[in-house]
């Protein structure tokens, strides 16, 4: 039994329920591509701080939750906005890590795909002026990635909206870049909730322009594009989109409120996934998906439909800060031992956030062990001066 803190400022008496969702792998081949985006743990005995040079990665308990999705029938998304890419993890470390992931892919029986994000943060922002440095940059990280035995994610760089570039500027250095690429990329439009720098992304404020301009670019090679993935939380937008695109080039959902009904679809169109959220919900949503391949639509919703208020807080305003809800989950399941992050991202959110988190993971059968849930929970209000130690 805890008294977890409310909203309202008072305490509210609660115990887990016992029934949670156990993960298994799939029974049969899922009919959607499911990336789970992983975070990552890190190492709190490091003897460095946490705000200076390079994070201190807990590099086993890191790659032993790669394994927990892979095990589930996911796909990995590595490096990306989840394991604070730009927010806490720097290149030199992200290339570390996808060498190391790959390396376990490699061994890991179902031999999962991962695909990584490219971006240009091996250089600092004031570094990167003009269109030229921003393409090498892009390209190293490219190369970088398929020589490791990954798909490269174009990821979306701080870098052109701060040289005011415009929809000309865009085209050109995305079709030089997906031209360029050994095999067929995804693209990546993530929105300012996620990070505000990106505001006017694709040279444009006006979201129906930019679209405009993310078609032309697909359009102009659509076999050299496996994919576009969208994290703008607007479903309506969404779908306009992913019934545009060219036969063969599929939309990945990054739209962590919307998702079950995006990737169950309409009946002509559906979305295949790239999700943070996943990391946070993977044994629901990997039963949901196999319910879904195997044709039952009301087990796949059922499943999923208790996931999304837990996902609309995790993804709360501040939004860029949901990584400190997919690493205490991590932490609550006993999936690592320690709640640390890069850059301390742990602090991002308060204790009324990680209590709520609680009550709705457990919810949608998403506290995997109750004892270590309530212990853990309580280790955390004891921080915070709300339970005695």
């Amino acid at each position: 039994m805890l008294h977890l803190p409310q909203a309202d400022g008072t305490l509210l008496r609660w115990q887990p329920s016992g029934s949670p969702i156990r993960p298994r792998a799939p029974a049969r081949p899922l009919t959607r591509i499911a990336f789970a985006a992983a975070h990552v743990v890190a190492d709190p005995l490091a003897p460095r701080s946490p705000w200076d040079g390079r994070p201190a990665i807990d590099w086993e308990a890191t790659l032993r939750f790669r394994h927990w999705l892979w095990d589930q029938g996911f796909g990995l998304a590595e490096v990306m906005d989840t394991a604070q890419r730009g927010m806490g993890l720097d290149w030199e470390t992200a290339r570390e890590l996808i060498g190391r992931t790959m390396a376990e892919a490699r061994a890991h029986p179902a031999r999962p795909r991962v695909a990584c994000g490219a971006g240009t943060d091996q250089h600092e922002l004031r570094d990167l002026t003009d269109l030229g440095r921003i393409e090498a940059a892009y390209r190293a990280q490219i190369e970088a990635i398929e020589g490791a035995g990954a798909q490269a994610i174009v990821m979306a760089t701080r870098a052109l909206p701060a040289i005011g570039a415009g929809p000309d500027d865009y085209a050109g250095l995305y079709r030089r870049l997906i031209a360029a690429a050994d095999r067929p990329v995804i693209l990546h439009w993530l929105g300012e909730m996620f990070d505000p720098a990106l505001a006017g992304y694709w040279g444009t404020t006006d979201r129906a322009a930019a679209t405009e301009t993310v078609l032309g670019i697909i359009n102009a090679d659509p076999g050299r594009v496996d994919g576009i993935k969208v994290s703008l939380l607007d479903r309506a937008h969404e779908e306009d989109l992913r019934a545009r695109l060219p036969a063969g080039v599929r939309l990945y959902t990054g739209d962590d409120y919307n998702y079950p009904e995006l990737i169950a679809g309409d009946g002509r169109h559906h979305s295949d996934a790239l999700l943070g959220i996943f990391a946070a919900i993977a044994p629901a949503a990997a039963q949901a998906l196999e319910a879904l391949a195997g044709g039952d639509l009301g087990r796949y919703h059922a499943l999923m439909a208790p996931t999304v208020p837990l996902a609309h807080e995790i993804f709360a305003p501040p939004t860029r800060f949901y990584k400190a809800g997919v690493a205490f989950l991590s932490w609550i399941n006993g999936l690592q031992q320690q709640f640390a992050m890069p850059s301390g991202m742990q602090s991002a959110r308060g204790i009324v956030h990680y209590a709520r988190l609680l009550q709705l993971a457990d919810a949608a059968g998403l506290v995997l062990e109750g004892d270590l849930a309530v212990a853990r929970m309580r280790a955390l209000l004891i921080l915070n001066g709300i339970a005695a130690p």
